[in-house]
């Protein structure tokens, strides 16, 4: 049996951790593609070197269940998702946490943004792959998307795992962010320092922090955080700022 074939999603085990740790299960076509998406990230890795995580537990704790875990602060999915709400990932990479979301709420319109445009070909072929007709992709950057009119305070929630900095992230997220809307920022480790950065990035891009969480992964029991990020006045215009200033100088 190879690597990519084994499965990741449907023995018992992981529909009882499902259960204990997202008060939740995947359907049986959910695992299915679930199944494929690693397959195909696991085929793709090896011409674009698009995660170093490869291995069936690593991967299914890593990506599938870490971008899960990340929209259900308090162990309960944000209930307007399964309303259909507009998502945006921010520096989706090679699809997480997009794609799983994608997956199990597809009734939300759901874009991954990422620069690198291979990237962007590869996850194309992936939506093909799983007629995930709900997901469109943009090559760009946040700070660029987030003065254009399409996209500028256009969603109802954002979410950015692993780029940059608190407060960068902040930048990017909360002017692509409706009033009222949410960002997420998936962490590992988490101080308080970066909690009094990010309030002060925070106000400035017109949110609060609503929630910080932090939790402990099921397989590896490493520790995580996710912060959440509550839209509460309109971003002022001079936010974003131009590419690569957010994370040269943090507000």
């Amino acid at each position: 049996m190879t690597l990519e074939s084994l499965p990741i999603a449907s023995l018992p085990e992981m529909a009882e951790i499902w259960q204990q740790t997202l008060n939740w299960q995947p359907t049986d076509q959910q695992q299915k593609q679930f199944q494929q998406l690693y397959e195909l990230i696991v085929e793709g890795n090896r011409q674009l070197n698009l995660t170093r995580i490869t291995e069936p537990e690593e991967f299914w704790e890593k990506h599938l269940w870490d971008s899960l875990r990340g929209i259900a602060p308090k162990q309960q999915f944000i209930s307007s998702l399964s309303s259909g709400i507009s998502v945006i990932d921010i520096g989706t990479g090679a699809g997480f946490p997009g794609l799983p979301i994608s997956i199990i709420f597809p009734n939300c319109q759901i874009n991954l943004l990422d620069s690198t445009r291979k990237k962007i070909n590869f996850i194309d072929s992936i939506l093909s792959n799983l007629s995930l007709t709900n997901t469109k992709t943009i090559v760009g950057r946040a700070e660029e998307i987030g003065q254009e009119n399409k996209h500028r305070q256009r969603y109802d929630l954002a979410l950015i795992r692993a780029v940059g900095t608190a407060s960068a992230c902040a930048e990017y997220s909360l002017p692509l962010v409706k009033q009222g809307g949410l960002a997420v920022i998936y962490r590992g480790t988490w101080t308080q320092e970066e909690s009094q950065s990010l309030k002060n990035a925070a106000n400035q891009l017109g949110g609060v922090i609503e929630l910080i969480e932090e939790f402990t992964t099921p397989f590896t029991n490493s520790i995580r955080h996710c912060i959440y990020l509550r839209k509460v006045v309109n971003t002022p215009i001079q936010f974003p700022r131009a590419v690569g200033i957010p994370s040269q100088k943090p507000l």
